[in-house]
């Protein structure tokens, strides 16, 4: 797991170890090219599950993922 929240204080590992930041300065965001939510941090961009995504919200993050559709002509949705 990527995340650990504690008190609305979110800690993210990262390839150069822990940053924190306080839940509502963490935005979530939708990378369309691979379908995930995620959490861009200086400069990083770290991949994150949905349920990671919604216990982020609890702490306050801002929710700014969006819903992707399917774009293939065969696609149910």
């Amino acid at each position: 797991m990527t995340v650990r929240i504690e008190n609305k204080t979110c800690f993210f590992t990262t390839e150069n170890g822990e940053e924190i930041r306080l839940g509502p300065d963490v935005t979530i965001i939708t990378d369309s090219e691979k379908s995930m939510s995620a959490v861009d941090l200086n400069d990083q961009r770290i991949y994150i599950t949905e349920a990671e995504a919604d216990a982020l919200t609890v702490a306050g993050a801002v929710d700014g993922r969006r819903h992707l559709k399917a774009t293939d002509s065969d696609s149910v949705i």
